[in-house]
């Protein structure tokens, strides 16, 4: 089995700000396992928060005995397991013939709304983001300061009639979350994810929850799920966190097995880190895999978004 791993650039369509820092670009890395004859590819977003860089994730990957999904087992749930694990499923799927989910045993996919995330900004900035994207049924906003309440009322104002979910990224304490709590509920936020910290969210247990909160940097694989009682209503699946589509379709099922809610989230990616995404998200309570529109370029035969939402891939693009 050939791999190769390629760092890709993909440009932002404006300044994207989290509560961690703002970025212009997406830097990925783009795998390509090939057993001579037919060749499918992954891609991943190593992330800092998470102790990975592009360097190190290569490394990973560069250093992995690739032979097919199992043995995959021995990386840790990650960044370079993602991209190799939806690599070999591509791989999997043009040497049958057939599309991925037919190979899953998983229904025909379909459309699935998604979210669009309005990015941390001054409170005028974001009304008038809020209004730009008001056709939008699903809002996000990246909050996460001491003094988002301007923001949520501003957002809230430019955008009266879309369903609103907030994330934190971990930037509330939890005296900020409880006095903020009544206000989304207020404010139809529909669901926060991450308030607090993943080191610090035991605060979380017993605390009201009026709004459903998700974990999301709580939440990695399937051995996440034991910390999480009585803290959480619903978890983020993403493939970077899960370490690729295996892993992630087994999280969605024992977390809904548990009582869970799922929300299917994604890095700022391309059309191809979110095409195996979109087999998980099927009818899961949000979809959150918004990053080829915060792009100002992507792959040839991207993802198509219309206002039926996310669609499947297309067979070349992937799966």
């Amino acid at each position: 089995m050939l791999v190769s791993v390629t760092r890709d650039v993909f440009k932002l369509a404006q300044v994207f700000t989290i509560s961690r820092g703002s970025r212009t670009e997406a830097q990925v890395l783009t795998v390509t396992v090939s057993d001579g004859t037919h060749q499918g590819r992954g891609e991943c977003v190593p992330y800092a928060r998470y102790g990975e860089t592009l360097d190190s994730v290569t490394a990973q990957i560069e250093g992995a005995s690739v032979t097919d999904r199992a043995a995959l087992a021995v990386l840790p749930a990650g960044a370079a397991r993602n991209a190799l694990d939806c690599a070999l499923w591509d791989l999997e799927a043009k040497r049958a013939g057939r599309r991925v989910w037919e190979l899953a045993g998983l229904p025909t996919p379909g459309p699935e709304i998604t979210a669009y995330t309005l990015s941390l900004d001054t409170p005028e900035a974001m009304q008038a983001q809020a209004a730009k994207h008001s056709f939008r049924p699903l809002l996000k906003i990246k909050l996460g300061t001491p003094d988002d309440m301007a923001r949520l009322e501003a957002v809230r104002a430019g955008a009266p009639k879309s369903t609103i979910i907030v994330d934190a990224n971990e930037g509330w304490s939890a005296e900020v979350y409880a006095d903020l709590a009544p206000h989304l509920l207020r404010l139809g936020v529909a669901l926060v994810e991450q308030p607090l910290p993943a080191g610090d969210d035991d605060a979380l247990i017993g605390m009201k929850r009026p709004v459903p909160v998700c974990a999301d940097e709580s939440c990695h694989d399937r051995a996440s799920l034991a910390a999480l009682k009585g803290k959480y209503d619903v978890v983020n699946i993403k493939l970077d966190k899960t370490g690729g589509l295996t892993e992630a379709l087994e999280l969605r099922r024992a977390a809904e097995a548990e009582g869970y809610r799922v929300m299917v989230g994604c890095m700022v990616g391309s059309s191809l880190a979110m095409a195996p995404a979109t087999l998980v998200a099927q009818g899961v309570m949000v979809t959150d895999l918004d990053g080829p529109l915060l792009l100002a370029e992507d792959r040839d035969t991207p993802l198509t978004f219309d206002s039926a939402g996310v669609h499947p891939p297309a067979q070349e693009l992937w799966g």
